[in-house]
Formats: structure tokens, sequence, C-alpha cells
């Protein structure tokens, strides 16, 4: 068992203040950006390209993430508050809205350089993981999206948030899995990358991520839409995508016999 106290504060320089959550997700999106810079020079593709599209990428990420986490989870207290809509340093960014913000900017800068659709995305979708499992490690320091309480020898006892009883390290679980799901991207993008139809790694990256999610609310504090609906906001939100995903591979099968 672990006793959780230690400040989502890493260090105070004057009015200015260093958050663990804002020091891992930036950490996250240089490790992420190291990742594809590296797959682009071994596929020699165009790092000007990558950097371009990097900042749309980025503006999605931040912007889908953190309006995804206020319509989806909170949104009658950033009503209430709006002017805390801006403190994304908090914490407070959620993953399908990423998705989502993502998915949108990338979409554009396609449209706008007039390229295809497959060209970058099945390589720059390695690194994704890396952000989401050091986002996750941030939401752990910042003892939030905590894990329901267990009475097992098994738990964190989150004492920032003045409880004196253990709970799943959730967000351990889920950074956990999003690191083993790059090393599973990695290993396929190594192994069978050039076999591989268009947005295959996309897809992979989609159903394994998400399948994951959907798993590991099961050991989370959910966020009801109703008690009398089994299933998380997150679940819910998780089930699209897994079923895009496994349309995606029903149709290369079908393809494949043809």
């Amino acid at each position: 068992m672990f006793f959780h106290d230690i400040s989502p504060i890493l260090l105070d320089i004057g009015p200015l203040s260093l958050r663990w959550y804002g020091l891992m997700f930036v950490f996250g999106l240089i490790l992420a950006f190291l990742m594809m810079v590296w797959i682009f020079k071994r596929e020699k593709l165009s790092l000007i390209e990558l950097e371009s599209v990097v900042i749309y990428l980025f503006v999605g990420l931040v912007v889908g993430a953190r309006l995804g986490h206020i319509v989806f989870y909170d949104i009658g207290y950033y009503l209430s508050n709006p002017i805390e809509i801006f403190a994304i340093w908090k914490g407070g960014l959620a993953s399908h809205g990423a998705a989502i913000g993502l998915f949108i900017a990338y979409t554009l800068w396609v449209w706008i350089h007039k390229k295809k659709y497959s060209l970058y995305v099945d390589l720059m979708i390695i690194a994704f993981p890396i952000t989401s499992g050091f986002v996750r490690l941030g939401n752990f320091f910042n003892s939030e999206i905590v894990g329901r309480a267990t009475d097992g020898s098994w738990g964190v006892v989150f004492q920032q948030l003045g409880e004196d009883f253990p709970r799943h390290p959730s967000q351990l679980y889920e950074s956990g899995l999003s690191f083993a799901i790059f090393g599973v991207l990695l290993a396929v993008y190594l192994k069978w990358f050039k076999k591989l139809p268009p947005l295959f790694m996309l897809f992979l990256y989609v159903f394994l991520y998400f399948i994951t999610r959907f798993g590991v609310e099961f050991w989370k504090e959910r966020h009801v839409i109703s008690y009398d609906v089994p299933l998380s906001m997150g679940q819910w939100l998780s089930i699209v995508p897994v079923v895009i995903a496994l349309g995606y591979f029903g149709w290369v099968m079908l393809k494949k016999k043809e």
C-alpha cells in the first residue's frame, strides 16, 4: 500500500508554480515528437512537414481534450466558473475529446496541404501512447481521476484528498497500458509495416487504446450518465471508436479474401 501525499506543485518560483501535471504533459509531448523525428528520418520523410503537422496536432490535442473534459464530464462546473476553462495546468483533459481534436486537426492539415490522408498518420500514431502515458502519470501526481476504493492490500491512499482508505491507482493502470500499447505499435512497425494496408496502424492504436480504456473504467470512480445505466461515460464514449476500428479490420479481411 502506498500513501500518496505528494503535492501537485513541484516548485514555486515567485508568483509562478511548476506542477507535476504540466511537467509530465510537456515531457510526454517532447518524447513523442522525438520518436516521430526518429521514424521520419528512418523512412526518409520531410521533417519540415512533420513540424507543420505537429503544430496542428498540438492545438487539436489541447483544445479537443479540454473541451471534451468540459462537455463530457463537468459542464455545469465550468459554466459556473468559466475562467477555470483555461486552467489546464490543473488537469482536466479528456482522451475522447483529444481523439476528436486530433482527428479534426489532422484532417484540416491534410485538406490545406493537399496530402493523402494515410501518408503520415500511420507513422505518427506510433508515438501517441507516449504522451497519453505521461499525462496519466500527471493525473496521479494531481490525485485526480482516482480509482475505486479497495479493501485489499494493493492500493494507494490519496492523502491530498483528505482520505485514509486505499483506492485502485487507475491512473497508473492506464499509464502502464499506454506504454505497453506503444511497445506493441513499435514492434508491429519494425516487423510488418511495409506489408500493412493504409491506416492499419491508426486503427490498431484506436482499438488497443479504447478497448483498454473501456476495461480500466471498471476500476475507476465512475462518471455516470445515470445510476440506472451500467456503464460509465468513459465506457460509452469508448464503444464507438472500438466499433469503428473493428469495422476497418473486417473490411481489410474482406478485401484480402477478394
